[in-house]
């Protein structure tokens, strides 16, 4: 034997061979091997999962659109259901019978945005002597510090019951400082707290509008107004996350309020009663969603919660998607963690009925903030294409094609402006479902990130006033007819998903030798798909091959984005 090369072929068994001792053939016939009796079980039973989270996911949806249609029949508005009188001062005790109230602004760096919010809540319809706005600044920049305290003495010097708090350290990020801003001795005589963002900027009747439901209906723990952007429009990422917020608003939101007068306070635009976050606990900084987790244990004490629909706060969009990623993971991980942590209290809570812990454990957070996250990418993007590979595993069509659809259709209508987007939505959802599945997992399984706080990146109107001297008026634009825009945009995604995938494009970019990062089709087909921002902003002095190219500021293409290698390499 010495000085003889054994052949790896002859060390395989002999079924496992193939012809001529080809590689190929050996794999081949080893895949066949384990297929049957390992792969295809598995396969199938994954589908079945899948299946059955689906269902859940279509229950839900279906019952929740059957409550808000009987919602709008026979329950109306909230006016209807709870005691509400208007405010009116009384000329002979003056302003005493307006509740002395608390506004919290919690910031952190926020140099572009925190005039917004101040002079917002600062202009409020409401006794000045009956109104404390407190800032809370737990900025790390000395020089956006000092501007925030400015802004504060500014509205000081107007009459304004205004003060500029700050800490030594950031223990807790926002709930440390939310629960610190409680503990000051001016805010004792204060009966409601009122938060806000930075980039929130409520109208002069907010509580004018939704104090009275608080002073009437003392079981009410907390007023929830809803969300809406000054930004939507920006880009094609604003205008997908517009989708699904107007759908946890109008739908998710509501149906909550008026079934079990429970949802999860959304961390901003909303009025607690103090003596309700006392008794619950307080701020709690054990997750990264100290709003949900606050709600979850002041309704578990019994308090009812009120959504309004009616009562609107504008806001900003995160319009990068690294501000846009870090946030869904936020949203995403914290619920899951905060399940994790709160399952056995609530199973064990003696204070509201069978039902209720029910809608929470199963509704609130099994089906909305774990299921749906779980059942997007699994199911749509990895089980479904394994099943084409694996053909002996069959999926019904009611599971692959009726039931996705129904659900797409429903959570479409809570914003019916983008309907003719609703494709380019589906595709959106899929992609950012394998990072909220990702954070979900983190969450229940408290990996290191489970705790990660990133602030959200707001820009207000910085660019749009940095730029407003050297840009011209934009023309305006005629409106579109609706074919127009669906035909317009749908014909250009098929292009979009052609150019990414074609073998001519793909030879062409070897021969043209593009940057390796464009190799993969979800790379190029993102390329492609912020060249149709610049399209949507009606940029007509935009090409590739040209030798002029403009790019509207509010698209933040930096060096690292793989659009701007392409810019870069071409020019």
């Amino acid at each position: 034997m010495a000085g003889e090369t054994i052949n790896e072929v002859e060390l395989m068994m002999p079924e496992l061979r193939g012809p001529g001792g080809d590689m190929a053939a050996q794999m081949r016939l080893m895949y066949d091997l384990v297929k049957a009796p390992l792969i295809v079980p598995v396969l199938r039973l994954a589908v079945y999962v899948c299946l059955t989270m689906s269902m859940m996911l279509f229950v839900e949806r279906l019952y929740m659109g059957i409550v808000i249609i009987l919602v709008k029949i026979f329950c109306g508005k909230p006016e209807k259901r709870y005691k509400w009188e208007p405010m009116r001062e009384d000329y002979e005790i003056g302003t005493s019978v307006f509740p002395s109230v608390l506004i919290q602004i919690p910031m952190f760096n926020e140099k572009e945005v925190y005039k917004i919010s101040i002079g917002a809540v600062c202009n409020f319809a409401w006794p000045s002597d009956r109104l404390v706005v407190q800032v809370l600044d737990d900025s790390t920049d000395h020089n956006i510090k000092e501007m925030v305290e400015k802004e504060c003495l500014r509205w000081a010097s107007k009459g304004i019951n205004i003060t500029y708090q700050t800490r030594v350290t950031r223990g807790g990020y926002k709930a440390g400082a939310l629960k610190e801003g409680l503990t000051h001795d001016y805010v004792q005589d204060c009966e409601y707290v009122a938060i806000f963002d930075a980039d929130f900027r409520p109208e002069p009747d907010f509580l004018l509008r939704s104090i009275p439901f608080l002073i009437h209906n003392p079981e009410i723990a907390l007023i929830q107004a809803r969300w809406r952007f000054v930004n939507a429009d920006e880009c094609l990422l604003t205008r997908m996350q517009e989708m699904s917020l107007d759908y946890h608003f109008k739908v998710e939101q509501e149906v909550g309020s008026s079934t079990h007068a429970f949802f999860g306070f959304n961390g901003t635009g909303g009025i607690w009663r103090i003596a309700a976050i006392n008794e619950a606990g307080g701020w709690k900084d054990r997750t990264t969603v100290e709003d949900m987790d606050l709600a979850v244990r002041a309704g578990l004490k019994g308090w009812k919660f009120l959504y309004l629909g009616d009562l609107h706060v504008k806001s900003e969009l995160p319009s990068t998607f690294k501000a846009f990623r870090f946030q869904q993971h936020r949203w995403s991980c914290g619920p899951a963690n905060l399940f994790r942590k709160m399952f056995i209290e609530i199973v064990r809570n003696k204070r509201v009925n069978v039902w209720k812990k029910v809608y929470v454990i199963y509704s609130f957070f099994l089906v909305r903030k774990i299921t749906a996250h779980m059942v997007t990418f699994f199911f749509y993007c990895v089980v479904l294409p394994l099943t084409i590979l694996v053909p002996e595993v069959e999926v019904p069509k009611w599971g692959a094609i009726y039931i996705p659809c129904i659900i797409t259709i429903l959570n479409s209508v809570g914003t019916p402006r983008s309907i003719h987007l609703l494709f380019y939505w589906i595709l959106f959802e899929n992609v950012m479902s394998f990072h909220r599945t990702k954070a979900t997992l983190i969450g229940l399984l408290e990996f290191k990130r489970a705790n990660e706080w990133v602030v959200t990146e707001k820009l207000g109107d910085a660019i749009n006033n940095n730029n407003k001297s050297n840009s011209k008026p934009a023309p305006k634009k005629s409106k579109s007819m609706f074919r127009d825009r669906v035909f317009t945009e749908n014909h250009f995604r098929i292009l979009a998903s052609f150019l990414s995938s074609s073998p001519a494009a793909r030879r062409y970019m070897q021969m043209a030798k593009w940057p390796n990062e464009f190799s993969s089709f979800y790379a190029l087909e993102d390329a492609w798909f912020q060249i149709y921002y610049v399209y949507q902003n009606n940029v007509k002095t935009f090409s590739i091959g040209g030798s002029e190219l403009f790019i509207p500021p509010r698209l933040f293409l930096n060096k690292n984005n793989a659009f701007s290698n392409l810019i870069l390499y071409c020019f």
